[in-house]
């Protein structure tokens, strides 16, 4: 009889020893959920390099503080959702219009990321005003499109990473595609100014250059005379009638 319950006592203490299988998933769950709001809360943040560096937000990812509506036009089609500045798809808002930030700005250095919904077409429009009709008019674009599942015909000046109608960015850019999220940099100093996708410098020009003049007067843009004419002006969020996200919206001035 003593044999039976040395081994039912070893097998009592080993079980103790063990910790129990739903504990162990309770735990991992917890740490994921963890790294999860890590994540989400590392967003729309300067880290105190960037800070040193002369970085602003321009957006907290929790308002539209420090952005308006161009020239005050009505929409509603901008909403801040899940820490990001989103613009609804066609459907979803019946009046529509850019957004631009509050303060304007000469020479900087512009950072931030974005995904677009699938065919959807948007764009960054930089040194714009509000001297015309639409923000297009007066500052060059950095245009942000669904390349491939865009319904219609794009010129290679018309797709993303270029200076819209002007400067082509290369055919072989690393670019995420429709629903993923990409990086982008525009420099703008003086009159040179650099468009850049992923860690890659995609397209350089100079403002009023020769070769700038000739693409001018083969654009879009022949007729408007305040285009790319501005020294300064806003950052502008394109609504072209697409969804499409941004976050971690950054500026330094240079």
């Amino acid at each position: 009889m003593r044999k039976p319950i040395y081994l039912f006592s070893f097998i009592a203490v080993l079980a103790a020893c063990l910790p129990a299988k739903q504990d162990e998933s309770s735990s991992e769950q917890k740490q994921d959920t963890t790294a999860v709001v890590s994540d989400a809360s590392a967003a729309n943040q300067l880290t105190d390099q960037q800070k040193a560096e002369g970085w602003k937000l321009l957006f907290n990812g929790q308002n539209m503080e420090g952005w308006r509506n161009f020239k005050g036009i009505e929409n509603n089609s901008w909403e801040v959702v899940d820490g990001t500045l989103h613009c609804k798809p066609k459907d979803q808002a019946d009046k529509r219009g850019d957004i631009m930030t509050a303060d304007q700005y000469a020479n900087f250095e512009l950072a931030f990321q974005w995904k677009i919904a699938a065919q959807a077409n948007s764009g960054v429009i930089y040194r714009a005003t509000e001297e015309f009709d639409r923000p297009y008019l007066s500052g060059p674009e950095y245009q942000l499109i669904d390349d491939t599942g865009y319904p219609g015909e794009l010129k290679p000046a018309q797709k993303t990473g270029s200076n819209y109608d002007m400067h082509a960015a290369p055919a072989d850019k690393q670019l995420n595609p429709a629903g993923e999220w990409n990086d982008t940099r525009i420099v703008v100093n003086g009159n040179h100014v650099e468009h850049w996708l992923n860690g890659a410098k995609l397209v350089e020009y100079e403002f009023g250059s020769p070769e700038w003049k000739k693409l001018k007067e083969g654009s879009k843009w022949k007729d408007a005379k305040g285009y790319g004419m501005a020294q300064s002006g806003h950052v502008d969020l394109q609504d072209h009638g697409g969804e499409v996200w941004f976050k971690n919206i950054m500026i330094k001035t240079l």
